[in-house]
């Protein structure tokens, strides 16, 4: 009896036939090959089989459009790579696993395994995984561990603390530093909120609560438990979304910095106060011999002679006249090692061109006519031992000049007549009042000369540079006058006098101040001088004087009027006085907002 089911064809040389013949009518047979298609397009791997001769003969949809292979392609040809590998299966029909080959930029895993048919092989299956994309997420993990390694690292290694909390204030790390410093173990705290440490008294504050609350950089000083003082910064973390998903707290110890810096401060105060105390010495001393000094212009000045006195090295003291060069020259004679020697002053200017040199450098019996018979040193012997003051230098002639150049050079004086010279331990102060390096410039005094005085220049400031100086000058000088003249209570000046007294500019410097100072004294009838009572030249500078007080409740006006009035009298003659807002502003110690919006109300009003 023959079985309706119709049996398979024996199995044929080509695998093509064995896979795709069944038993039933062509319909099976097709719709069984379309199943058997649609089972391998299906697979996100590319899948192909090979006969034993190396003949693709089953390929999907995958690797045709990748690697080309379709039915009827050689594989020793296409992949010639692979083919190595699939005789070998032909041959010892064991599995081939995790292959790897490339082919163009993708790279393939093929696992590669033999097809038996009663015994007999027929075919190799051949599975290929694409595994670029796996390929590149792996070097992109093996790159965030390396970094994450570096960043354990440098976490660890730090001097700071690092204190790293969830948005929710849960600890999920903290170095070594930190651990040192908060005196805390990691495995105590880590997955606890950081409240909890606050309120069990861990640590008496927190950044981390403060950064959550704001939302933004916080910093706070936080004291330990052993006594460390820690500065505190505290910075946010936020996803793309704007959540809090981090804070980073940053821990850093400052018990030593705050105690060197406290040590710092007592050392500065200390040296503050012996600064002070030596000022107040040095100004006391100044006063003693009739030197007011309160200027810190000048005040440097005096300290530059104090020590240049010591030595010596030629010194050229410039200054207005009247500054009171004469009186550091004298200061610097009296704190020299040559003090028990004189000094000779020499006005240049004062001495008649013809008998400069004579008078100088003194001259020899009969050394032109009217000489004496015995001859006469000059100065600079009779200061032999001591200190010669020129003052004046820029006064003296130019064939004098060559004189005062050879004697600085070398030490030695001719006198006029003379044949023989003779070695002088003399040192050479000088003073002008004029610029001499415009006198080289315009060929009026040798620049070799200039040089050789100008060694240790030492500049007095102007009265009008000393504003702190005046009212001390005022108040002694008046006092000095007084004792001199009269040997009464020294008189008062008006608060309107003073006012003029100080802001007069005295164009004469200190010498006109006692001139007006002792004219004072010897014209006032009273004890009291007034603004009348003062020089013309004196009153014509004075500022203009502001009405207030009871001047003005004569008219009626309220505080708050009087005050405005001499707030926009004041605004007034400091724009009148320094041209612009940002000067006047300057000038009064205020913003040049503050200015223009006074103005502005004043105007309105």
């Amino acid at each position: 009896m023959k079985s309706r089911d119709r049996k398979m064809s024996p199995p044929s040389s080509q695998l093509s036939t064995l896979l795709f013949t069944r038993r039933g009518d062509d319909r099976v047979a097709r719709n069984w090959r379309l199943f058997s298609k649609a089972l391998l397009n299906a697979s996100g791997n590319a899948i192909f089989v090979l006969d034993p001769l190396g003949t693709v003969v089953i390929s999907n949809h995958r690797v045709q459009k990748t690697l080309g292979l379709f039915p009827g392609s050689l594989l020793p040809n296409t992949l010639p790579d692979l083919w190595p590998h699939a005789s070998q299966v032909l041959q010892d029909r064991r599995d081939r696993r995790g292959l790897s080959f490339q082919a163009g930029e993708i790279s393939y895993l093929a696992r590669l395994a033999p097809m038996i048919y009663k015994e007999a092989i027929i075919g190799v299956l051949c599975v290929l995984e694409d595994r670029t994309e796996l390929e590149k997420t792996t070097r992109r993990m093996l790159s965030y561990q390396e970094l994450s390694q570096e960043l354990d690292a440098i976490i660890s290694s730090s001097d700071d603390g690092l204190f790293i909390c969830d948005g929710d204030g849960t600890i999920l790390r903290i170095n070594a530093a930190s651990e040192r410093l908060n005196m805390l173990r990691a495995t105590d705290v880590i997955g606890r909120k950081i409240i909890e440490l606050v309120d069990e008294g861990f640590i008496d504050t927190s950044v981390t609560l403060k950064v959550m609350q704001s939302r933004k950089r916080e910093n706070i000083l936080q004291h330990t438990r052993s006594g460390r003082k820690l500065m505190l910064t505290g910075n946010p973390v936020f996803n793309p979304a704007g959540e809090l998903i981090r804070v980073v707290v940053n821990e850093r110890d400052i018990t030593e910095i705050d105690a060197l810096r406290e040590e710092l401060e007592a050392q500065l105060a200390k040296n503050d106060q012996i600064q002070r105390r030596m000022q107040e010495m040095q100004i006391a001393e100044l006063e003693s011999g009739q030197i007011v000094a309160r200027s810190a212009n000048l005040i440097q000045a005096l300290r530059q002679a104090r020590k240049v006195s010591q030595v010596d090295s030629t010194v050229l003291i410039v200054g207005e006249s009247g500054t009171g060069k004469g009186v550091v020259a004298n200061l610097i004679h009296r704190y020299s090692a040559r003090a028990e020697k004189p000094m000779i002053h020499i006005n240049c200017g004062a001495i008649p061109e013809s008998l400069v040199e004579s008078e100088l450098f003194g001259y020899e019996k009969g050394a032109f006519t009217g000489a004496a018979q015995k001859g006469k040193p000059g100065y600079f012997e009779l200061a032999d031992g001591g200190i010669l003051f020129l003052d004046e230098i820029a006064e003296l002639p130019i064939a004098s000049q060559v004189k005062l150049l050879r004697f600085l050079e070398d030490g030695q004086v001719a006198r006029v007549g003379g044949t023989t010279a003779k070695r002088l331990n003399v040192r050479i102060v000088c003073a002008t009042h004029r610029d001499l390096g415009k006198m080289v410039e315009l060929g009026q005094f040798r620049l070799d000369l200039f040089y050789r005085l100008n060694v240790v220049p030492i500049s007095i400031p102007s009265l009008r540079e000393r504003e702190a100086c005046k009212l001390p000058l005022i108040l002694h000088y008046l006092s000095h006058f007084n004792a001199k003249l009269k040997g009464a209570t020294p008189p008062r000046l008006s608060r309107r006098a003073m006012d003029a007294l100080l802001a007069y500019q005295y164009p004469g410097n200190v010498r006109e101040l006692m001139n007006i100072c002792e004219r004072l004294v010897v014209m006032s009838e009273s004890q009291r001088i007034d603004f009348d009572d003062l020089p013309t030249a004196v009153t014509a500078q004075a500022p203009p004087q502001v009405t207030c007080g009871i001047d003005m409740m004569e008219n009626g006006e309220t505080l708050p009027q009087m005050m405005a009035a001499v707030e926009q009298r004041i605004l007034d003659q400091a724009l009148e006085k320094y041209g612009t807002q940002a000067r006047a502003a300057e000038a009064l110690g205020i913003n040049q907002s503050t200015i223009a919006r006074k103005l502005q109300r004043c105007r309105s009003r």
